[in-house]
């Protein structure tokens, strides 16, 4: 990770402490990938484990102290800490951290006798860092997206009628750990027939009938970070209809690609897509934003949606994904990820997106 994250993220912090709990943002700063919490001071640079992680940690997070907590309290070793460090706000991740976890943090603070001080939520403060890439990270992106592409490459000959949805999405998981996947980035998304009108279908035993659309969602992790794509496929010779549905939404799609700019509001660049579904008749049938960004989860910020105010900038990774979804009909989505240059946007997702027909 870049030199210095930690340094960084204190130096601006709302706060003199600051207790992390989220597992990608405890990866991100510390580079630590087990279970436990990470304490940053002024003073203390702390990854606190037990026994299952200390040998990795010790590895993953140089710089930092390793702390194995004992039986005195899980939060013994921050609690001592804190004491050494005399301060008096401590964020506290508190979209991540439960109610019942900040009980326990407060509780064994008070049984410490640990006096005046307070804990203040961060709110996205850390997770507003991992927004823009850096060269390491899009380079991680990068190889995982490539291991999909390489997936739906050999996918594609295996896909025929007779083979169930759970096959596909089975398949498609096997296929991308052949190719280097360390573990998904989600569960695997494989919906025919009508199912296709379901953007986030879980796949089931229906098998591909001719005539279906076949949408399929998948992605892998690569060295911890995570890659997306979707595309639709038509078993058999596809109908006008479905010629139609199909070509509006890669339309809309390269409109965005081509349009978008840093500078412009993820608002702005939803609508860039949005309007082609619109004007095609199909405004209804669209109900989810365009895009999302990916790193160390899938699912990150800033988006591609209606109500997005955020600035994008260069470095930034976001899927584009438009879709149609027509219920008890089918549907069509897909998605590339993107990361946003100086002055457009870079693709990394090549897999071939004419209309495929599976014959």
């Amino acid at each position: 990770m870049e030199k210095g994250i930690a340094e960084k993220i204190l130096q601006d912090a709302p706060v003199e402490g600051i207790l992390l709990t989220d597992p990608a943002n405890m990866r991100y700063v510390a580079g630590f990938t087990g279970e436990g919490y990470v304490y940053l001071s002024g003073n203390h640079m702390l990854v606190v484990t037990d026994s299952r992680y200390t040998v990795a940690a010790a590895s993953e997070c140089p710089g930092y102290q390793v702390v194995k907590w004992s039986q005195d309290g899980y939060y013994e070793p921050l609690i001592k800490a804190l004491k050494k460090d005399g301060i008096r706000t401590l964020g506290i991740e508190d979209e991540e951290m439960t109610v019942a976890g900040l009980d326990r943090l407060c509780g064994e603070i008070k049984e410490a006798g640990v006096k005046e001080l307070e804990t203040e939520p961060l709110k996205d403060y850390v997770t507003a860092y991992r927004a823009v890439k850096t060269t390491a990270e899009i380079a991680r992106i990068k190889e995982a997206e490539a291991i999909g592409d390489r997936a739906f490459a050999r996918i594609l000959p295996k896909l025929g009628t007779g083979m169930s949805e759970k096959q596909v999405a089975a398949w498609l998981e096997f296929l991308m750990k052949e190719e280097g996947a360390e573990g998904f980035s989600f569960d695997t998304i494989a919906a025919s027939g009508i199912h296709s009108a379901m953007p986030h279908a879980v796949p089931t035993d229906r098998k591909l009938t001719e005539g279906d659309f076949l949408t399929m969602d998948f992605g892998c992790r690569y060295r911890g970070y995570c890659s997306d794509m979707t595309r639709t496929v038509v078993i058999g010779q596809a109908s006008e209809r479905q010629r139609e549905i199909y070509h509006t939404v890669l339309r809309a799609q390269q409109a965005a690609l081509e349009g978008m700019r840093p500078g412009m509001t993820g608002k702005e660049i939803d609508a860039l897509a949005r309007d082609v579904i619109r004007e095609a008749g199909y405004g209804d049938y669209f109900g989810h934003s365009l895009g999302h960004s990916v790193g160390l989860e899938i699912h990150e910020r800033p988006v591609f949606s209606t109500k997005e105010e955020t600035v994008i900038r260069p470095g930034m990774v976001i899927t584009v994904e438009p879709g149609i979804y027509i219920e008890d009909f089918g549907g069509v989505r897909i998605e590339d990820v993107v990361v946003i240059t100086e002055d457009g946007c870079e693709n990394i997702t090549y897999s071939p997106k004419e209309l495929n027909e599976i014959i």
